[in-house]
């Protein structure tokens, strides 16, 4: 039976691209999946790899997804090396406090991450706070932030074509998702990455601060350097159903390591005696921004644990 993966999947369709065929010059297979994937409440994803077997109309219906190595429930897409969170520095304004949740869901999963910042074009020069606007300054700390938690960092400008190179250095011969809010310019960033290619992309809604969705569906793109991208419709917001009170402080990177020095195992790092998560916050070693988020994230999970 032949073998594929679904490079693309929407309303019920899934596109399968045969086993060794160029994504760039083949013809996918349009199929449908039997209804024991229903009854077993599996559905197929994105990047699932598949045997499936042709009708006479010269459709086809899959018939068996492999064993995933990583899956992803929003954006939906399974075996994925890379996520590449995208988040503009402003034009929707920089949301630091959803860039950590998304972090979480992300390491929850144990892929790696990469975290890029858009829009360098529209930063402020000096002081901007009476603007709000994000300065240089302001990106260069945040910047540092990520960076010595161990995330690695890359900042781009669409209109300056500038960091693009990075990027596509840092996706070649990797299948990696695009994830982020909506209007961030991921749509944007993919144009300038894959020449060809003229994904819709929209301005920012001035009345509501952020962005309209321009992509609709998961689908998986082809690099010219070898590998695959994904681009996704974006998020503004997220829940925490598949992951459990005690495996938040495991998804924030630099409380790991110090949880293993807690007095208690299983520590929450809240009100617990010699807890090194929070010793570490005291002295300025972990920024107060990731713990005030750490606390707001268990306390929607406890509050989900109570509604439910």
């Amino acid at each position: 039976m032949p073998q594929g993966v679904i490079v693309k999947a929407l309303s019920g369709y899934y596109y399968v691209l045969p086993e060794g065929a160029d994504l760039r010059t083949a013809v996918t297979i349009t199929c449908r999946a039997r209804g024991i994937f229903k009854k077993k409440n599996v559905s197929p994803l994105v990047g699932d790899q598949v045997t499936y077997e042709l009708t006479e109309n010269g459709e086809g219906t899959v018939t068996e997804i492999f064993s995933r190595s990583s899956e992803l429930i929003r954006p939906p897409i399974a075996n994925v090396n890379l996520v590449v969170l995208v988040f503009a520095v402003t034009e929707p304004v920089l949301n630091l406090q959803l860039l950590d949740k998304f972090l979480v869901h992300i390491e929850h999963t144990g892929i790696d991450v990469l975290l890029c910042f858009t829009k360098r074009d529209l930063l402020a020069e000096g002081d901007a706070t009476e603007t709000k606007e994000m300065t240089v300054a302001e990106l260069d700390r945040i910047h540092k932030l990520y960076t010595d938690i161990g995330y690695d960092v890359l900042t781009t400008s669409s209109k300056l074509h500038e960091g693009v190179d990075a990027i596509q250095q840092r996706l070649k011969g990797t299948v990696s998702v695009f994830a982020g809010q909506s209007g961030v310019g991921k749509s944007s960033l993919l144009n300038e990455m894959i020449s060809g290619l003229e994904l819709e992309t929209n301005a920012i809604s001035q009345r509501l601060g952020r962005g309209k969705h321009t992509t609709r569906h998961v689908e998986l793109l082809p690099l010219e350097d070898g590998g695959f991208v994904a681009d996704t419709p974006g998020f503004s917001q997220l829940d925490f159903m598949e992951l459990e009170v005690e495996d938040l402080g495991s998804c924030f990177k630099e409380f790991a390591v110090l949880a293993e020095g807690c007095k208690f195992r299983g520590c929450l790092h809240l009100h617990e005696p010699s807890c090194k998560v929070r010793e570490a916050v005291s002295e300025g070693t972990v920024a107060a921004s990731r713990y005030e988020h750490y606390l707001l994230f268990l306390n929607e999970m406890k509050d989900r644990k109570r509604r439910y």
